[in-house]
């Protein structure tokens, strides 16, 4: 009798092993399964042998398509490395400011380099890696009517791209100020020059290039709000490839990348007004 209990238990541990192992082995598929489903995974962008990277086409210095067709910029330059580091060529995705996102979570790029400030509303539907830059909103307007002081902007239309940093702080922080939004930096731009505002809004570092470009504006508020990152960006919860951008980033930092980007991509657009130590974050 002592036998057959004996037996029947050895059955019951032996069926309940198997069991176990089945399922742990079904949950380790799961896990690789889940993995190598992942289009933007490093695994599954090194088997395509492409990486899908969004970047600006407007907005030089850092994304745009110069007179011979080519893309070019502080940004596009990142971009090519990236590419070259992870072995694989590179796909351009011209994006606007406020389909970055989108961009990312209907899964029609990988990566976004499309200077892209850090915020924590974005950090809550998308992944940031390390910071590669940094930048403030600033303010441009005619020299004829500069404008140096948010109180100047009470009641008056400012100019700024939909989606930016710059609408996200005059919306909470100045909202006397009649903001017009536009899709695109060249709507926006071509907006201030047709007189629709008295003064357009946005990331500092551009304007200085855009302004010498056109010298008959003025970058009058240097820096208004607090000081902001920029970041490459990947979907939420992608974390192979945010790990592997993370690495890249740090990288690229201590041998001087970014020094050398910006004495090639943005030195000769900004003159002498902006620092390289303005832009470029320092090596820890």
């Amino acid at each position: 009798m002592k036998k057959r209990s004996f037996t029947k238990l050895l059955t019951v541990v032996s069926v309940f092993a198997a069991l176990l192992l089945v399922l742990t082995g079904c949950g380790n598929s799961s896990k690789k399964s889940s993995s190598s489903s992942n289009p933007s995974s490093v695994q599954q962008i090194k088997k395509k042998g492409t990486i899908r990277i969004a970047v600006f086409g407007d907005l030089p210095p850092y994304g745009w398509v110069n007179q011979d067709g080519k893309r070019v910029g502080y940004d596009v330059t990142l971009a090519h490395q990236v590419a070259k580091d992870l072995g694989v060529k590179v796909k351009f995705v011209q994006v606007n400011a406020n389909n970055r996102v989108d961009a990312l979570n209907s899964n029609k790029v990988d990566l976004v380099l499309a200077n892209f400030t850090v915020t924590p509303q974005r950090k809550q539907v998308i992944d940031f890696a390390k910071p590669y830059m940094k930048v403030s909103v600033g303010v441009v307007s005619p020299k004829s009517k500069p404008i140096t002081n948010a109180s100047q902007l009470k009641g008056k239309n400012l100019i700024v791209t939909k989606g930016t940093t710059a609408e996200t702080y005059f919306t909470s922080k100045q909202p006397d100020v009649n903001l017009l939004k536009f899709d695109s930096k060249t709507q926006q731009f071509n907006a201030l020059k047709n007189g629709r505002g008295v003064a357009l809004a946005d990331d500092n570092s551009y304007l200085y290039a855009w302004s010498k470009d056109n010298p008959k504006y003025t970058v009058g508020i240097k820096s208004i709000g607090p000081k902001s990152y920029i970041a490459p960006a990947v979907k939420k919860g992608n974390q192979s490839l945010l790990n592997w951008t993370n690495k890249e980033i740090t990288k690229l930092t201590k041998q001087s990348f970014f020094v050398k980007d910006y004495n090639t991509q943005l030195k000769p657009y900004f003159g002498k007004e902006v620092k390289p130590s303005d832009i470029v974050l320092p090596t820890k």
